[in-house]
C-alpha cells in the first residue's frame, strides 16, 4: 500500500449520519462512549477542532479530529511546544480493524502535519485500549506517561515529535 493511500477530508454536516453509525459500533462506543457524550454534530461547528474523514479507494471508514493543544490549555499536553496538536481517532468499519490501517492513517496525518510546520502531536488512549497503543507505537509515538486521570478519563500519553 502506497504511503499517502488515504484521503483525509473535511468532514461536513452530510457526514453526520455515517459517523453516528460508526459511534454506535460496539468497538468504537466501547472508547469513545455513546454518541451524545461528545456529539461530532456540536465539534463540527468549533473553530478549534479539525474533524476529517478518512477515505480508502474512496470510501469512508475512519474519523480522525486534531487540535491545538494550547486553545484547550489547561490539558495534560501543554508541555509540547506551542502549535502542538492533540490527536483523536477510530476506524469506523469493524471489517477494517486488524489489517494495519490505524497506524499508516495516523502516520500519514502526523506527516502531513509536521510538513505544514506542526512540531508535535499528542495521542492519550485509554490505558486498557492495547490495540490502540500498539497501533500508535507502530505510527511512530512514544508513551511518555503511565496511566493517569485527565479530565476527559484515564489515559495514557503518547507523542510523536516533529524531526527537525
Amino acid at each position: 500500500m502506497r504511503a499517502d493511500a488515504y484521503r483525509f477530508r473535511p468532514c461536513c454536516e452530510a457526514d453526520l449520519p455515517i459517523v453516528a453509525t460508526w459511534r454506535a459500533q460496539p468497538h468504537v462506543r466501547r472508547w469513545w462512549g455513546a454518541a451524545e457524550k461528545e456529539p461530532v454534530a456540536e465539534n463540527l461547528v468549533d473553530p478549534k477542532l479539525a474533524l476529517w474523514i478518512v477515505e480508502l479507494d474512496g470510501r469512508p471508514f475512519a474519523f480522525i479530529q486534531d487540535y491545538r493543544i494550547d486553545e484547550h490549555s489547561p490539558h495534560h499536553f501543554d508541555h509540547l511546544p506551542p502549535g502542538s496538536r492533540g490527536i483523536d481517532l477510530f476506524i469506523g468499519e469493524a471489517h477494517r480493524l486488524g489489517l494495519g490501517h490505524g497506524p499508516r492513517l495516523l502516520r500519514q496525518h502526523v506527516d502531513a502535519m509536521f510538513a505544514g510546520g506542526v512540531p508535535a502531536a499528542g495521542i492519550d488512549p485509554h490505558p486498557d485500549n492495547l490495540a490502540a497503543r500498539r497501533a500508535f507505537e507502530r505510527a511512530g509515538f512514544t508513551t511518555v506517561s503511565g496511566p493517569l486521570e485527565t479530565r476527559w478519563g484515564r489515559a495514557v500519553l503518547m507523542e510523536r515529535r516533529a524531526r527537525l
